[in-house]
């Protein structure tokens, strides 16, 4: 476990989940994924990836209704879709969002997490989740026996593409409680605002970046600062 906050998971909306599943099996080693049943009432299917202990999630709307559904339509395609950060003060994050005028869309609370989700529309860029799992180290979302299916990866950061990426930034880090950079969150500006548009991964070796699921994924390996000057 690293300091907190930290970047627990992310998550791709696709049209066809079993396709960029596969593809993110094929290229990454991944293991088998867990399907959660619970996300059925926001209709969707998932399937959700170990790596280490964080996580790679693909949703796939069920309904025409769903908001994944909806973004989807609205991007022509597969894209980015939410990040989940595990916070060590939960009330004190929504605290923070609730100063910062940002909306809660969705609140869970459960025996092993609580959690927030974060508007999207007052965020930018992404939806956003704030999490405290119980105890720190588990992770509900990850299913049963996450820990036997990981795969030798690590979730190391992402890009977020916006039109204002100042004030955006500046509103993850009020929310988050940090710095971006502690928790490998990068802020482009595009005046499309795709959002998120690149995950990246730590790996044992450098390796070439990817392009699945609607996002980028870039290596964080050992060789990647003399190889790229690192991740860019």
């Amino acid at each position: 476990m690293g300091p907190l906050p930290r970047l627990r998971q992310a998550v791709i909306a696709a049209r066809d989940l079993d396709a960029v599943a596969g593809q993110l099996r094929a290229h990454l080693g991944l293991a088998e994924p867990y399907s959660d049943p619970g996300v059925e009432v926001f209709g969707l299917r998932n399937a959700v990836f170990a790596l280490d202990d964080t996580f790679l999630e693909i949703v796939s709307p069920t309904r025409a209704d769903a908001a994944a559904a909806r973004l989807l339509a609205r991007r022509g395609g597969d894209t980015g879709y939410m990040l989940m950060f595990q916070v060590e003060d939960l009330d004190a994050a929504r605290r923070r969002a609730g100063e910062a005028d940002v909306r809660e869309v969705l609140d869970i609370s459960l025996d092993d997490i609580a959690e927030v989700h974060l508007h999207p529309a007052d965020m930018r860029g992404a939806i956003v989740s704030l999490s405290r799992p119980q105890p720190p180290q588990a992770w509900r979302w990850g299913g049963p026996g996450w820990a036997e299916r990981r795969a030798p990866l690590r979730l190391a950061g992402a890009t977020i593409a916006v039109s204002q990426p100042v004030i955006v930034g500046d509103r993850w880090q009020t929310v988050l409680g940090a710095e971006l950079f502690e928790v490998g969150i990068r802020v482009s500006a595009d005046e499309l605002e795709p959002g998120l548009t690149e995950i990246m991964l730590g790996a044992e070796e450098w390796r070439e970046p990817l392009a699945i699921g609607g996002v980028r994924f870039v290596f964080e390996g050992a060789a990647a600062s003399q190889t790229e000057g690192g991740t860019k």
